[in-house]
């Protein structure tokens, strides 16, 4: 058999029997994938020959090249990536020796030439017929996710199943998304789920992508489909740098949103209890408008995502009013924090909008450890080293506060707007505090409480008491803040800072 014909045979991954099927579940081929998510003709194929060596279960008479995952390197946006895709086609996508070890290679290229990882994960699990040797194979790979973690951007694709062991690759990693109604991840599966726990649950609601992008937070995102999937991978590289080495991307062009100046200083209401739309704020502010978020169906009372300001790519946190008023809580504790931690370990400046009324009451909540998970958001604003600038835009109440990017734990620039209320708690529960005795021996409470509110806003939840003592650099007008933020991160572009010496913290996981 001469090259061409090995080659040809190596394309054929488990055959067009196999690959029709794929497609009739709606998915692509392991070698359709990497067509649409690197550059054109980019793609170069390391590994095509590589066959198992193992000999048990009459696996020595079925020896295809490849051995079910395609590795490789190839460009997106003219820049390098690392790539490995799974072939459902061949033995399920299982993964043996020889599989793990393809991928350990291109894994240990990525971390040598300092380029992202992307993994395109189909896989039925370990080839159970090679036993311990796939374990150490996704141990081996465990191993380097880790290792890359904060080195490289690493990010997972779902696009079919996703069990056991196998589920650790991609959560080790930085962003995971996922392909609605085709995509899987779980621990174990619905039938161990029932035999073990007596629940009837479906492979979707168990582990399907809407499961894990809105209840678990496992995934970043859920997609309609293959091709949207690899084209958010390629979009979400914009934004990226290639290694912890590098600045932030920058582009020359800066766009300006169309009338953004009203909008802004017309977004909040005079009712301080009344929502307003803070996607409409931030796109009313960032280049052009785009704003990709990250985990946008997951802990939805706080936004992440990236944008551009001044051409230059930013991280976006920022508190959500119109969902459960933008409290802080477990989930969104836990979003926050991942995100800022990605940011700073690649270099990515922060800019945060604040309207926290504070952290969620309830026993759900202190049950299930909101003091040890917000402190996580609280230790990764502390952490970060990366140009910090955050802007109060109505409400910054109690630890909260202190919690999103203050002066306090090292925000480079902190603005605020002219009806932020910056204070212990809010007017109305601070003056049922202090001033309890007195509205209830009044002869009118409502009206004297009334009174002591307006004189408590007055004299303490504004932004000039915090502007007195240093820790507001500046109150702005609304249409001032797209200039300010931009005046900022060009003053802050050449920022170094660093943390004592160790060798590492301890996150209060």
């Amino acid at each position: 058999m001469d090259l061409h014909s090995r080659r040809q045979e190596a394309r054929k991954g488990g055959g067009e029997e196999r690959q029709a099927k794929q497609h009739a579940k709606g998915k692509l081929s392991a070698r359709e994938r990497i067509e649409i998510l690197v550059d054109d003709d980019s793609f170069q194929e390391l590994g095509m020959f590589v066959r198992h060596q193992a000999t048990s279960f009459g696996l020595e008479k079925n020896r295809p090249y490849g051995d079910g995952v395609i590795t490789g390197y190839g460009a997106i946006h003219g820049r390098l990536v690392y790539v490995f895709s799974q072939d459902f086609t061949v033995f399920g996508g299982s993964l043996g020796q020889a599989h793990a070890r393809k991928i350990v290679n291109i894994m240990d290229l990525a971390m040598q030439n300092g380029a992202p990882l992307i993994g395109l994960n189909d896989s039925g699990g370990a080839r159970i017929q090679e036993g311990v040797v796939s374990l150490g194979g996704y141990a081996d790979i465990f191993l380097r996710n880790t290792l890359a973690s904060g080195v490289i951007p690493q990010i997972s694709a779902v696009m079919g199943p996703c069990a056991g062991g196998a589920v650790y690759s991609p959560a080790i990693t930085d962003f995971i998304f996922m392909v609605r109604n085709t995509s899987h991840m779980f621990v174990t599966g619905p039938n161990v789920v029932k035999t073990v726990t007596h629940e009837d649950v479906t492979l979707e609601e168990l582990g399907g992508a809407e499961t894990h992008a809105s209840r678990s937070g496992v995934a970043h995102m859920a997609c309609n489909g293959d091709a949207e999937c690899l084209m958010k991978i390629r979009e979400l590289l914009n934004y990226l740098p290639q290694n912890c080495e590098e600045p932030a991307t920058d582009i020359a062009t800066a766009e300006a949103p169309e009338n953004a100046s009203a909008v802004l200083d017309e977004i909040i209401p005079d009712n301080p209890n009344k929502p307003y739309p803070m996607h409409s704020l931030i796109e009313q502010i960032i280049d052009g408008g785009d704003f990709f978020e990250i985990h946008e169906e997951f802990a939805a009372n706080m936004i992440v995502g990236f944008a551009r300001l001044g051409g230059q790519s930013i991280g976006i946190v920022a508190n959500n009013p119109e969902v459960l008023a933008g409290v802080l809580d477990i989930d969104t504790s836990i979003k926050g924090a991942r995100f800022v931690r990605f940011c700073d370990a690649f270099n990515i400046p922060l800019v945060v909008f604040e309207d926290v009324p504070g952290f969620m009451p309830g026993t759900e909540q202190e049950w299930n450890g909101i003091i040890r998970n917000g402190a996580k958001l609280l230790y990764a604003f502390c952490e970060a080293t990366v140009p910090k600038i955050t802007v109060i835009t109505r409400k910054a109440y109690g630890g909260a506060y202190d919690v999103m990017n203050s002066k306090h734990i090292r925000g480079d620039l902190n603005f605020a707007w002219p009806k932020a209320e910056i204070a212990v708690m809010g007017p109305q529960g601070a003056v049922e505090i202090i001033f309890k005795r007195q509205i209830k021996e009044a002869e009118n409470p409502d009206d004297l409480k009334d009174e002591f509110i307006s004189e408590y806003r007055d004299n303490l939840a504004n932004p000039y008491v915090a502007a007195e003592y240093g820790y507001i650099d500046d109150v702005i007008e609304p249409h001032e803040t797209r200039d300010k933020l931009i005046a900022g991160l060009s003053m802050l572009r050449n920022k170094v800072a660093r943390n004592p010496h160790k060798k590492h913290g301890n996150i209060p996981l």
